[in-house]
């Protein structure tokens, strides 16, 4: 600046004396501004000394420590700032010498003439054609197993080649795959059975806790562990539960317990499939949960809107601290660590989040709905990180679109069930040909079980049922075996049977993808986990041909009064009968929507060929009665979480089904499609699979109840719920006890009955042989409770006191049964029907606890004990979607029951045995107006439903 220019004095100015004429008060102004103008000068040095001493701080040499925090630990900050940069890659597998999991002392082991399913195409197989089913391939050939590995894959291994140590295992030419691995299960967090005690699989103390880690809660006692590996299950990813938008961390495991099982200890960390944890997994979930379990008035989430918010603010959360990580690094690594005066940030709470957001973490999310999917996938481009699948994902089959948009380049796969649905609202709009349909747009589906919601045990028959539906065999069969390897990042060591992938194997009874396949013998890391396994007689068969014909879409049924079959190779009809053909294939005659002619019926088909009768030529046709759903709640309930949609409990009014019917649901409508012409459903006590009232037997293809023939059976039944469910009430004594008085009472009363629909009228036509009295029971003790009541009341019949003039024995049914194989020589002495419902119990709670698995745990399952015992089974509905399962469910007993059973014994199970236990007269039962016409065996993968017969005067034609 020019000091001339602005008109200021010299600084010399101020040495020169005041002039007389100032007045005393301006001399003290003067001195105060000298004072002031020191001040100032003073301040501007001190300020830079400031600056000059925060710029010496910062320039100072490295070997001039000057922090006071502990250099030791700046370093360890310092060494992990690269590990938070470094991105996992998936563990090699071929090239180790031994596995991480191998156990010192185990012997190499040798499996001759299997018959292998590889798990990729051979080599030189376009990818092309290899979607499209080429390439893929069962060969026969030895595996060696040392080490832990799978060490050679060979056409012929020469014993004499390999140590005398090595143990030989004959496979007779049984298919051998890898073990079967199950991303979506709860064992070890969900124990069975359930208890408060040990149930710790969702933290719900808040909505978000990606801290939370599922390892620390696992149970290693869980007997689910080795039911679900007698299933040829030998990886699962346990997941924390999906009461939470991000539920926390989850853990890959193997199912081997312990020194049975060929390991030195039980904990959890012995049963990581990868001890170094090259990956590491969490689990977050959208949709109606979080919002019910935390939501509220002022609490988040109560809404979608709410969740969006929650996630979005946990991602949030984590950037910023990986912001703050990556400029403490920066600053560290540019300075020093000396130079630091603070450690990296590394909080629990937002760590494993952080890492996620770095790539370090599989993220699998339980994802329904469009919505969902849609703001999730916003989700990932915003804060930029991968989804590996969306679990449940029961509407990504609509959206393929939205899935490609997920950030990362590669889109989510979809982890599924294969035809679970309409058990809550996320779950009314879904499609068992959502595999199909993914596959088609190339996306990938895997199938998993959350157990205990479906019973592990039995994930390899998603899959089943998936090929059933149209989705490629070799998909099918990758879907629970390669393919959730490679999208756990373990694809070089999981999943295919190749030199260097781990040694899990095991080895079938039948074709995997076939009803009832069952292990012989299952390894994991080489170790052979079943002592003695039990084994079903069952022929020798080569693997199934890939039917690409089930990949053509279903077609919609078209109402037919009259139609033509020709093609028919068995009819499974008449009592006790079926009918085969051995050279010439029967022809059947439909007319006016019922059967007029099985046989040549040349006279029936010369008329229809002149008149434009529609005429299908089947492929190994059958024709078999209708399916009967009992013991669900169809009729009753649409969707089964929805309260709305729901005929609702009766804890303690008795009342009649009929009077709740709601007919034309999407349930009913899917019912008539598989063949499940006619149900019986009773109120619910409490909840689901629980009954209290009378049942309705009506047609599931009708409108409403007053349709004619809408309904065969006003009230069939009186039923009682005596399971776990009682308790929510009252005690099992007390519970046992009421129905005790009610039935004495009933016997003598002698007073009119003014209520010709009250309980105690409905309880008198039991007591006079009228009505079957059907006990939802499942604990062998409270069948045999039950079987002890049976006998008092017969026996006050008999004393003359009674007012009823009665049969001499009371018509009882049990459904549930979990246990009934236990008494089961006491329910056949006593004529008591058994409706398994499901057929095989999870074991779930502790009334069902003691449940047979089957092999190759258990020599045979409840029904083949019950079978053999003389009691008359039928298979119902323990929820309502297993009626797409109903025909798989008694092939399921026909396979498995070592010739027990005939194909149409098999049928009766789902059919006429249930109107037989709950006392429906057989002309009523076998209404010649219900039955199905498939091509090929309705208990076997494969079939295809042709015609519907729902004793209407039209039939409902697939063709």
């Amino acid at each position: 600046m020019d000091e001339k220019a602005a008109g200021l004095p010299p600084y010399s100015a101020a040495l020169l004396p005041l002039p007389t004429t100032v007045h005393h008060g301006g001399q003290t102004r003067g001195r105060r501004n000298l004072r002031r103008s020191r001040g100032l000068r003073l301040f501007a040095l001190v300020c830079l000394a400031f600056i000059a001493f925060s710029q010496w701080r910062q320039m100072r040499p490295a070997g001039n420590p000057q922090t006071v925090l502990s250099l030791k630990k700046l370093n360890e900050d310092l060494a992990t700032c690269k590990k938070l940069r470094t991105k996992p890659q998936d563990p090699v597998g071929l090239g180790r010498d031994k596995n991480a999991r191998y156990i010192n002392g185990g012997k190499p082991t040798l499996i001759k003439n299997a018959t292998i399913w590889i798990g990729e195409p051979v080599h030189g197989t376009s990818e092309e054609d290899a979607r499209a089913g080429k390439g893929w391939q069962w060969v026969s050939g030895d595996v060696l197993l040392e080490h832990g590995l799978i060490k050679r894959v060979e056409p012929s291994i020469p014993v004499s080649t390999l140590g005398e140590d090595t143990v030989v295992y004959n496979a007779d030419g049984r298919q051998l795959t890898s073990g079967i691995i199950d991303m979506h299960s709860h064992i070890g967090v969900y124990p069975l059975p359930g208890l408060s005690g040990n149930s710790d699989g969702n933290e719900v103390g808040d909505n978000i806790t990606p801290w939370a880690r599922a390892i620390d809660a696992f149970y290693p006692f869980d007997t689910q562990i080795r039911v679900i590996k007698s299933g040829g299950v030998t990886t699962s990813l346990v997941l924390p539960g999906s009461g939470n938008n991000i539920g926390g961390e989850a853990y890959l495991v193997k199912h081997a317990v312990g020194k049975p099982d060929g390991r030195k200890e039980i904990s959890a960390q012995d049963l990581l499939a990868d001890p170094e944890r090259n990956w590491r997994y969490m689990k977050m979930a959208c949709g109606e949960n979080a919002k019910r379990v935390h939501g509220g008035i002022g609490k988040l989430p109560s809404s979608r809107m709410g969740e969006s918010y929650d996630f979005r603010h946990a991602f949030e959360q984590a950037r910023e601290l990986i912001q703050k990580q990556d400029d403490w690094c920066h600053k560290a690594e540019t300075l020093g660590v000396e130079s630091l005066d603070d450690y990296l940030p590394q909080p629990i709470a937002w760590e494993a989040l952080a890492a996620a957001l770095r790539g370090k973490v599989h993220i699998n999310t339980h994802c329904y709905t469009v919505p969902d999917l849609e703001a999730m996938v916003d989700h990932t481009n915003e804060f930029e990180f991968p989804i590996r699948a969306f679990h449940h994902a029961h509407q990504t089959f609509l959206v393929p679109e939205i899935l490609k948009r997920t950030w990362g380049g590669r889109p989510p796969a979809s982890a599924l069930f294969a035809d679970n649905m309409w058990y809550k609202t996320e779950a009314y709009i879904g499609s068992e040909y959502a595999g199909k349909i993914l596959y088609e747009n190339n996306l990938t589906a895997v199938y998993v079980s959350d157990n205990p919601v479906l019973n592990a045990q039995h994930v390899l028959f998603e899959a089943a049922k998936a090929y059933h539906y149209g989705l490629p065999y070799h998909a099918a069969l990758s879907g629970v075996t390669s393919a959730p390897a490679d999208l756990l990042g373990m694809g070089n060591r999981l999943g295919k049977v190749k030199p260097g992938f781990d040694a899990d194997v095991v080895v079938w009874d039948s074709d995997p993808l076939s009803v009832g396949a069952t292990p012989l013998q299952v390894w994991i890391d080489g170790t052979p986990q079943f002592e003695d396994p039990v084994q079903l007689s069952k022929p020798l068969e080569a693997p199934m041909t890939p039917d690409r014909s089930l990949a053509e879409d279903a077609k919609d049924p078209v109402k037919n009064r009259d139609v033509l079959f020709t093609g028919v190779q068995k009819v499974l009809l008449s009592d006790d009968k079926e009918v085969e053909s051995n050279k010439k294939p029967f022809n059947v005659v439909i007319s006016g929507g019922k059967m007029t002619c099985i046989g040549s019926c040349e006279v029936e088909f010369k008329e229809a060929s002149t008149s434009g009768v529609k005429i299908v030529n089947l492929k190994n046709g059958y024709l078999f009665h209708a399916i009967t759903a009992a013991a669900g709640t169809l009729g009753l309930n649409a969707i089964d979480a929805e309260s709305s949609t729901d005929n609702g409990g009766n804890r303690q009014t008795f009342s009649r089904a009929i009077d709740g019917l709601m007919l034309d649901t999407k349930k009913l409508h899917v019912a008539s499609r598989y063949g499940v012409t006619r149900a019986i459903s009773a109120p619910k006590f409490t909840g689901q699979a629980t009954h209290f009232g009378t049942s309705v037997g009506f047609v599931t293809s009708a409108l409403t109840s007053l349709e004619e023939g809408a309904v065969f059976a006003s009230d069939m039944a009186v039923h009682y719920t005596l399971d776990l469910n009682v308790r929510a009430v009252g005690s099992y004594s007390g519970a046992f006890g009421a129905l005790r008085s009610k039935l004495i009472a009933a016997a003598i009363s002698t007073g009119p009955i003014l209520d010709p629909f009250s309980e105690g009228a409905y309880l008198r036509k039991v007591l006079n042989g009228e009505r079957v009295l059907a006990l939802t029971i499942n604990s062998a003790d409270g069948i045999a409770t039950a079987l002890k009541i049976k006998s008092e009341i017969e026996d006050l019949l008999l004393t003359g006191k009674s007012t009823v003039k009665a049969p001499s024995r009371i018509n009882l049914a049990i459904i549930g049964g979990a246990e009934s194989y236990l008494v089961a020589k006491e329910l056949a002495a006593a004529s008591v029907g058994v409706i398994l419902a499901p057929l095989q119990s999870i074991g779930e709670a502790w009334d069902t606890h003691r449940v047979l698995t089957g092999a190759p745990l258990t020599n045979g399952t409840t029904i083949d004990v019950l079978i053999d015992a003389g009691v008359v089974v039928a298979i119902g509905l323990h929820e309502d979607w297993e009626l797409h399962d109903l025909g798989f469910a008694a092939g399921t007993v026909f396979k498995n029951a070592g010739g027990r059973l005939s194909e149409k014994a098999a049928l009766d199970l789902i059919s006429t045995n249930i109107y037989q236990i709950l006392g429906l007269k057989n002309n009523e039962a076998q209404d010649e107006g219900h039955f199905v016409v498939s091509e090929g065996s309705p208990l076997e993968v494969g079939h295809r439903i042709k015609a519907v017969g729902s004793g209407k005067k039209e039939v409902a034609v697939f063709a």
